[in-house]
């Protein structure tokens, strides 16, 4: 899903950056109330209200993932959905980098040689763009970030999401109405096919990160980053094949240098759960086999 919507976001035009923002925190809001509504899921409110810690934490993620959500749609509207897509690819080997930092995750040789390959494939691309690209780094840190604070929550994908788009309402509508006093907001002006476009960056936005949210607490770090360059592929092809986006040689060589590593990681993925099945069944094949059941009860060890 993640990797299919840059081809969403240019369809809410003539609405810029900061209103369709606004209005995907809105709308977000609804449609996850409208889910717990019918689930009937609230008992989770009482308990986060008296954690000041998660709390926090909430409004964390609510904020890094409004700052990622504001670049992309920027980015994607301003003809740099490649770079976007780097952000993505570059975005496994941060979340790696933090496990290790904030939570003492323990990395492999393969890990430390996939994190040192994609830091020299942003200087490649920083020699090549003639700057650093800050699109791509902004969004790569920004949703790094936003899954360590996810996990430190430890919240359900559904609620988590609701907690953080209520922090993120009063200042999006406060924004909405503003925009309408102007006469700048696009909303009531743009037809009633444009107003659903809008009001349907709801739906788009609530289905994927509550998958996401429901995997930040079950899995590893790592296992979590090296899941998350999936989409980029979508993106980087949308944006060569359907954007027509340049690709010069030194923007070839940066993303040949991040494609490697995220094979070394994946490489490392595999080899290590082959290797952890092997261990297992051989520990299965010689533990010692239980006494039979039988009608008088068997001694106890002291």
């Amino acid at each position: 899903m993640w990797g299919l919507v840059p081809l969403f976001w240019p369809l809410l035009k003539p609405a810029d950056a900061m209103e369709i923002l606004a209005h995907r925190m809105t709308w977000s809001l609804a449609v996850v109330v409208l889910v717990l509504l019918v689930m009937r899921r609230w008992a989770w409110i009482g308990e986060l209200v008296r954690r000041p810690r998660k709390l926090g934490l909430i409004a964390v993620a609510a904020t890094v993932i409004t700052v990622n959500w504001g670049v992309y749609i920027w980015s994607v509207n301003s003809g740099h959905v490649v770079e976007a897509s780097l952000g993505y690819f570059i975005n496994p080997l941060v979340t790696i980098a933090m496990g290790v930092l904030i939570l003492k995750e323990r990395l492999r040789r393969a890990q430390w040689v996939a994190v040192g390959v994609g830091a020299a494939a942003v200087v490649v691309l920083t020699v090549g763009y003639g700057r650093p690209p800050w699109i791509s780094l902004t969004l790569a840190f920004s949703f790094a970030t936003y899954g360590l604070a996810k996990k430190q929550v430890n919240l359900g994908g559904l609620e988590s999401l609701a907690a953080e788009t209520a922090v993120q309402f009063l200042p999006a509508l406060g924004y909405l109405l503003w925009l309408g006093g102007q006469g700048q907001a696009t909303f009531a002006t743009g037809g009633a096919g444009h107003a659903a476009l809008l009001a349907s960056t709801g739906v788009v936005t609530a289905i994927p990160l509550i998958c996401f949210g429901g995997a930040a607490i079950r899995v590893p770090l790592s296992t979590l980053g090296l899941l998350q360059y999936l989409a980029p592929v979508f993106q980087f092809l949308i944006g060569i094949a359907y954007f027509h986006e340049a690709m010069p040689p030194e923007r070839w060589a940066g993303f040949a240098l991040v494609w490697l590593a995220l094979t070394t990681l994946t490489w490392d993925a595999l080899r290590t759960a082959r290797a952890t099945r092997h261990a297992l069944a051989e520990a299965l094949a010689h533990a010692p086999t239980p006494p039979l059941a039988s009608g008088r009860p068997q001694p106890q060890d002291s």
